[in-house]
This record gives C-alpha cells, structure tokens and sequence, in this order.
C-alpha cells in the first residue's frame, strides 16, 4: 500500500509540472520541455531522481538538447546530495562534452553541479573556481536567479569568514534588485548564511537579525518549512546568549510542527537534548539525544563530517 501511495504521488508530481502553464508553451517546434525545478524536492534527493528520470522519459528523444543536459545536472545534483559523488561526476563527465558554446544555462548549471559535488567532498579549492566561473557567465548572460545562486556557492567554497560575507552581500544585492522572482526567492537563504557567518564570528545580535529577516522572507512567501529553518536558528542563538527557556520553547514548537508534517528532524532533537541538558534535566535530555543520533546516523554527510558530534550523541543519549 505504501509503495503504491509513493507511485501515485510521483504520477501527480509529474502531472503537475507538466501541465503548469509557462511549461508547455506551443511552437512550431513543439511543445516547450517542463519546468522542472518545480519537481525539486531537497528534502528527498532520491525520490526527486525519480521524477526526473520520469519527466526525462516523457520528453523522448525529441527534447531539445540544452534542456535535456540542463536536467542531467540536476540529476547529478541528487546523487552529490546523498554523498554519491563518483557517480555525480560521472554523469557530468557526460554533459561536458555536449556543451555547444551557445548553451549557457546548461553550462553554468554543469559548473555549478561540478563544484558542488567538489565542494561536498572536501574539495573546497577545487571547487571554487568553478562557482565564480558560474557567477560570472550568470551576470553576463542576465541569468539573474542562477547567478546568485553562484554566488551563495562561492561564499561557501570561501576560505574564511570575510570572504563568505563578502560574496553572500554580492548575491544578495543583486538578488534584491532583480526583477526576476527566482532570484529574490534567495533573499532567505543568503541571510540565512550571512548569519551563521555572524555567529560564528560572535556577533550574536547581527545573527539574530539576519535569521529574522530569512524567517520573515520565507513566512512572507507561505514556505512554512523553510521559516522553520531560519527559526531553529534563532532557538540557537537564543542558546547561545543564555535565553534557555525561549530557546526551549521555540523548539518545541518546531518539533511539534516537525511531527505533524512527518518529517522529524534529527537537529532539532540535538536542540532539545542540549537544552534540556543545561537546564539540568537529564531525563529528558537523553531521549532527544538518543533520537537525534538515530536520525543524523543516517546522514552519510553527517556520518562523515561530523564524526565525532555523532558519537557524543550517543553517549548522551545513553
């Protein structure tokens, strides 16, 4: 029953994009392609590699090809996601040599796949290069929303905190004073890093309100599960400057939110138990911290990166 309930929402999804009215345009070329980074769900890599898979089928062999390649990195996207990274870049290595000097999109978005499954591995110098390679072609070519996508990239292949801010204030910039939608839907994510640029440096008051303002950007724009980011964020700083019991209370609200929507999230639980620990509340603390390990164990990038948080998870959570 499970299997076909997900086979029936992957039919809706397709159907959707499909049929959104900017996609399937007529020409004498035939119908245009979909659009489907409307199909993006981040949150489920491999499920989101099912449906482009099926919306590349459905296209056929008639589908242009800078669309087709254009697509193909998003597909690689998906496997970097997961830490599959020999076969995203296998699959780029694919893309490049199709790329016609007239195909500007599927190539910035091929830098930008590359570099990331670069910058995931630990090849941050490798990587960035190629992130500033992408920002320049999107700034030239008036590819507004991939452009500062590039430049939220290279602010986090950056060597240190100066330089991230720097990049994350170009991105953001020249996100506001784009006329094009995608490209201010970054607003949110790029004050989203430039606080955590904040708190790292110690400006606890800068993060805050940067977090804020992500919060406001996403609330503003109905995505409650993105507003749910931004506000774990200031549940952290609110740890940070000692407001325990506000901190507490925000993230329970997120954890109550979180299980509604079913999809609990291990960080928040990290949140809870080391909440609970300062208030010196152990009984309390060690479930969250035993559910959030079961959670993040899961996470092959978490698993790798954070190896030794992982296992103080465990013993807490004992």
């Amino acid at each position: 029953m499970q299997r076909l309930k997900e086979f029936c929402a992957l039919v809706l999804l397709i159907s959707l994009v499909a049929c959104s009215e900017d996609k399937m345009t007529p020409t004498d070329a035939g119908p245009t392609p979909p659009d489907f980074d409307a199909a993006w769900n981040y949150n489920a890599p491999v499920k989101t590699r099912e449906v482009f898979a099926a919306i590349l089928a459905e296209a056929g062999e008639g589908a242009p090809l800078a669309w087709t390649l254009e697509l193909k990195t998003q597909i690689a996207r998906t496997h970097g996601l997961v830490g599959e990274f020999d076969e995203a870049h296998a699959l780029l290595d694919t893309i490049e040599p199709a790329l016609g000097n007239d195909m500007t999109r599927p190539r910035i978005r091929y830098l930008l796949e590359r570099g990331r499954a670069l910058n995931s591995s630990g090849e941050k110098e490798q990587a960035k290069p190629l992130f500033v390679e992408a920002w320049e072609l999107g700034e030239k070519a008036g590819e507004d929303s991939l452009a500062v996508e590039a430049a939220h990239m290279v602010a986090i292949a950056a060597a240190d905190g100066d330089e991230a801010n720097r990049w994350n204030i170009i991105g953001l910039d020249y996100a506001r004073h784009s006329d094009n939608e995608r490209a201010r839907s970054w607003v949110g994510s790029l004050t989203n890093n430039m606080g955590w640029t904040a708190f790292d440096a110690g400006k606890l008051e800068e993060a805050l309100a940067l977090f804020e303002e992500s919060r406001d950007h996403f609330l503003q724009r109905d995505l409650a599960d993105r507003a749910r980011i931004a506000r774990w964020s200031i549940a952290r700083v609110q740890r940070e400057q000692g407001m325990i019991d506000e901190a507490l209370a925000l993230q329970l609200e997120i954890q109550t939110e979180n299980e509604a929507a079913g999809t609990p999230d291990g960080y928040c639980f990290e949140e809870l138990g080391e909440l609970y620990l300062l208030k010196q509340e152990p009984r309390k603390s060690a479930p969250n911290f035993a559910t959030a390990y079961e959670l993040l164990s899961q996470d092959a990038w978490f698993a790798k990166s954070e190896s030794a948080r992982l296992a103080r998870l465990k013993e807490l959570g004992q």
